[in-house]
């Protein structure tokens, strides 16, 4: 394993020294950092020419400048990293502007890839398993169209219609009985086509759909639920039964009853706790708490999965775990929407769904107030940056399974009796999974590219403005630091993809 990472390390530390190298070079001569003071009428100007010149080294060749600035970023290696100053943030250190910078460029990022690895690997997996249905054909029509939208465009469509117009609905939240026919007959579609079967059974499918889609949506709007978003008690318990049931479905099987029992009494052990936690809350609002308490969710899960898992302790502690995290994150999104009418009186008139920005300026509140206000401006920018890699990964994940699935040990598995279900997780999607994995590492790095455009739509201050800024303005330093977070990010989720392989494919060994 050692020499194994040893080896990886070395071979992507020679790229990034000679991308570093071209990178630097081609700035630094096309640039021209004194321009701003060339044309200034200050009485010091000369002044300011020369101390430029001094903090930035442009008395030497762009070469020899390179391998001083090579110098300080090899600082980084004992934790004190030296990328130069950035002149056109009034000298600040890169240092500390790529501090604030790649916090809130990193968070989006995860947000998005956390959403379209999940939502994009499971549509393609559905996908997959109803080959040539109706669902099928209508899915790949939207992702050869998603996949297809620039994503500016996508920014702006979601400016219009996911804030503006949104925002005008939430503002007078009425609930018209057109809405409510739309929203039934798309989920009638939907599952009827999801589901298949024979035209009775897609009729029954398409007319439950149809008023249970219908009848939330029309019993939300008379409960002014839009106006006072909440999930109480009651959407914790149903909820969490919802979890228990489906994960333990795709994990181990309804009929693996011990996997069920563990995930329902983590259920249980939640809804014992909500309202103990609700002042728990209230007294302790630190984001600490929540790190401690979300580390709990997962311990209790695998506690109780052991204690009433028998011989399959595994799978039921597995199972146990991640329902126990779904229901606490579920209590904690019920516990920031309590905070959703204060927070409507506090924003400005522009509406709940924010446009511009990463925080609300002059806000303030709680931990709630911050982790509210804050995905009011995370949506729309991880939605647009998450869209199109959901249809990549859906076209990605319906062509590896299908290749997997008409694989001999495939076929053997199904001769041997085993269950769909059995077939299909545990043997089909974990070797289908091991070329997504290469996809997704590098499209960490995409999407940080894409963050430059979303993030200049949405005036998100993040590493995209940081390299506009630094491009635009001839800031060295700043585009070396865009290229140094960007390159170390690539670094880390190449080898976590190299180490994916080994634990979906046991033939695969790192050293």
């Amino acid at each position: 394993m050692l020499t194994f990472l040893l080896r990886r390390l070395g071979a992507i530390l020679l790229v990034l020294l000679v991308a570093s190298f071209i990178v630097y070079t081609l700035t630094a001569i096309g640039s021209d950092p004194l321009r701003d003071l060339r044309a200034s009428s200050a009485p010091n100007r000369e002044e300011q020419i020369a101390y430029r010149i001094e903090i930035l080294n442009l008395d030497l060749p762009p070469v020899v400048r390179y391998f001083t600035w090579l110098g300080g970023a090899a600082k980084c290696l004992i934790l004190q990293c030296d990328l130069g100053v950035a002149y056109t943030r009034g000298n600040q250190p890169v240092t500390e502007a790529l501090a604030s910078a790649a916090g809130a460029t990193i968070q989006l990022v995860t947000a998005a890839t956390i959403i379209a690895i999940l939502v994009g690997v499971a549509i393609g997996i559905i996908t997959a398993l109803r080959q040539y249905s109706g669902f099928d054909y209508s899915v790949t029509f939207l992702t050869f169209i998603v996949y297809s939208l620039p994503i500016f465009w996508v920014a702006v469509l979601l400016k219009e219609f996911g804030a503006i117009r949104f925002n005008e609905f939430l503002a007078d939240p009425t609930v018209t009985w057109l809405a409510i026919l739309i929203t039934g007959l798309i989920s009638g579609v939907v599952f009827m086509s999801l589901l298949g079967g024979s035209w009775k059974t897609r009729l029954i499918t398409f007319g439950s759909a149809f008023v249970a889609a219908g009848g939330l949506l029309w019993f939300l709007g008379i409960t002014g639920w839009f106006a006072t978003p909440t999930v109480g008690i009651i959407g914790v318990i149903v909820t969490g039964i919802g979890a228990a049931v489906g994960v333990t479905a795709v994990s181990t099987g309804l009929a693996n009853r011990r996997a069920l029992l563990a995930s329902l009494i983590t259920v249980a052990i939640w809804i014992a706790l909500y309202f103990p936690l609700q002042y728990l809350f209230f007294y302790v609002p630190e984001g600490w708490m929540l790190i401690l308490l979300g580390i709990a969710a997962i311990g209790i899960g695998i506690v109780v999965g052991i204690v009433v898992g028998g011989d399959g302790k595994r799978e039921a502690a597995r199972t146990a775990a991640i329902v126990s995290f779904i229901t606490f994150f579920v209590i904690v999104i019920d516990r920031v929407l309590l905070v959703y009418p204060d927070y409507v009186q506090r924003i400005p008139q522009s509406g709940v769904i924010a446009t511009i920005g990463s925080r609300t300026p002059g806000l303030q509140g709680d931990m709630w107030f911050q982790i509210l206000d804050g995905f009011s401006h995370l949506i729309l920018p991880t939605i647009a940056l998450a869209v199109v890699s959901i249809a990549a990964y859906t076209r990605y994940t319906r062509s590896s399974l299908l290749e997997v699935m008409n694989q001999d040990y495939v076929r053997t598995a199904r001769a041997k009796g085993l269950t769909e279900r059995t077939v299909v997780v545990r043997h089909a999607m974990r070797n289908a999974l091991i070329p997504i994995a290469t996809i997704i590492a590098f499209d960490i790095g995409a999407l940080i590219g894409g963050a430059v455009i979303t993030e200049t739509i949405f005036a998100w201050k993040g590493m995209g403005s940081l390299f506009v800024d630094g491009l635009e303005k001839g800031d060295v330093n700043l585009v070396m630091g865009f290229f140094v977070v960007t390159g170390v990010l690539a670094v880390i989720f190449n080898l976590i993809a190299d180490l994916l392989y080994s634990a979906l494919d046991p033939r695969i060994r790192v050293n």
